[in-house]
């Protein structure tokens, strides 16, 4: 950067970001530019990066009435995300105490389409929890035939599409989801082009699991928005569960309920907090 840049840092149960406040899409992101800032040695950095632009001002292709708010998602490597749910309830906050909108129900344009927020709860005290809930839009799930090679084992895959691609496996119950070594990205078999981010789950109890999550473009994080949302699909669907009722998923950094509106939309309900303020020198 050449210039003084403020920003925001904040995070959904750990899955954290670099906030830019771009209204009138003024910033030049590059994919090197968004790496460095995301760097946790050399730069800011997080799991991602979220710039706050008016969607006019995004240079993207919008439909007629969109949003007038636009979530563009960059991932730590500075390639270009679709979606992120974690990253939605940071941002809806972001524009909350920004007063860029002041109603506790809005809705944001990102690149997997429009996703409706209502913000639950606002802290009272400055850093404090946020409660936020997503329509993440309707999921996609199939077993298309794919495994993933985890602890020694093949597992089967199911993909879900929640705007962008997961891939779920289930873990046996002989296989402790703390001892996974994420480190590294398990081997998708046969791969998608496009990649897709992996989610290994335990089941916890009756609607209730837990997962980690290796991400792509950034590596195992703490947390998932999308990947819960998900992994929740996945998981009624494994239990062959049609009744709608609500999920409870734990990741490290926290835990997320999942539940479905009336029109089978995903709704994924959870934390955000904005954590500091900061101006990166050029």
């Amino acid at each position: 950067m050449s210039a003084p840049l403020a920003f925001t840092i904040g995070h959904g149960t750990e899955n954290d970001f670099v906030i830019l406040d771009d209204p009138d899409g003024t910033l030049d992101l590059d994919a090197a530019t968004v790496a460095a800032l995301a760097d946790r040695r050399a730069g800011i950095g997080g799991d991602g990066v979220i710039r706050a632009v008016r969607t006019r001002a995004a240079g993207i292709d919008a439909p007629t009435g969109a949003p007038e708010w636009f979530m563009d998602y960059r991932n730590a490597d500075g390639s270009i995300a679709e979606m992120c749910g974690n990253g939605v309830r940071v941002l809806a906050a972001h524009l909350r105490r920004h007063g860029h909108v002041t109603a506790d129900e809005f809705a944001l344009h990102t690149r997997a389409g429009t996703r409706t927020v209502q913000i639950i709860a606002v802290p009272e005290q400055v850093g404090g929890e946020w409660s936020v809930r997503v329509g993440m839009g309707t999921s996609r799930a199939a077993q298309n035939g794919r495994t993933v090679q985890i602890a020694g084992q093949r597992l089967a895959v199911t993909d879900v599409d929640m705007g962008n691609p997961h891939a779920v496996a289930f873990l046996p119950a002989d296989v402790e989801l703390a001892d996974l070594d994420l480190a590294e990205r398990p081997a998708l078999d046969p791969d998608p082009e496009a990649g897709a981010n992996i989610e290994l789950v335990s089941q916890r109890g009756d609607h209730h699991v837990a997962m980690r999550v290796h991400e792509r473009g950034v590596g195992e994080t703490r947390s998932c928005g999308t990947g819960v949302a998900a992994v929740a699909v996945a998981a009624a669907q494994r239990a062959e569960d049609t009744t709608g009722a609500p999920w409870t998923v734990d990741v490290p950094g926290g835990r997320l309920q999942v539940g479905w509106a009336e029109d089978g939309e995903v709704l994924l309900t959870g934390p955000a907090r904005l954590v500091a303020d900061g101006t990166l020198l050029a």
